[in-house]
């Protein structure tokens, strides 16, 4: 197989959670281009979010993450690191760097414009990298389990 020199990413198990206590977005992206990837920014519903809101977990090469992502609490993310389901997930500081052919996790903690409201409205996640900007769109769903 002859991998192409260009970048390509893929969004699965995107979600976006909202209840009275706050929201949370998680997605998994892959990246399946023969070139490595730096993601500029990550945008929700258009609006840029902060580094010290998302949270990543690097998949290990090799391993295979199967399953959906976890609901969980915004409150959870106070920290530079949280435990969600055995792994652990730090906070970014800066554009985050994916290699080609790797998986990353992402938890972005309470997204600037998702309120409670929102349910069942279309919503948008974007990643923006030099050379493009990769958006999936989906619905805000509610969550009692927050």
């Amino acid at each position: 197989m002859i991998r192409s020199e260009t970048e390509e990413l893929h969004f699965r198990n995107e979600h976006i959670w909202v209840n009275s206590t706050g929201a949370v977005a998680a997605f998994k992206l892959q990246a399946l281009g023969g070139k490595d990837v730096l993601i500029d920014e990550i945008r929700v519903r258009g609006v840029e979010q902060s580094w010290m809101d998302v949270y990543c977990y690097r998949v290990p090469s090799g391993m295979i993450i199967t399953g959906d992502m976890n609901v969980t609490s915004y409150a959870r993310f106070s920290g530079t690191s949280v435990t969600i389901n055995g792994r652990v997930y730090e906070q970014a500081t800066d554009d985050i760097p994916l290699c080609s052919g790797s998986e990353l996790l992402v938890y972005i903690k309470d997204p600037d414009n998702v309120k409670v409201g929102n349910e069942g409205k279309k919503a948008t996640i974007s990643i923006v990298t030099n050379n493009a900007k990769y958006t999936t769109e989906l619905h805000v769903d509610t969550s009692t389990r927050q």
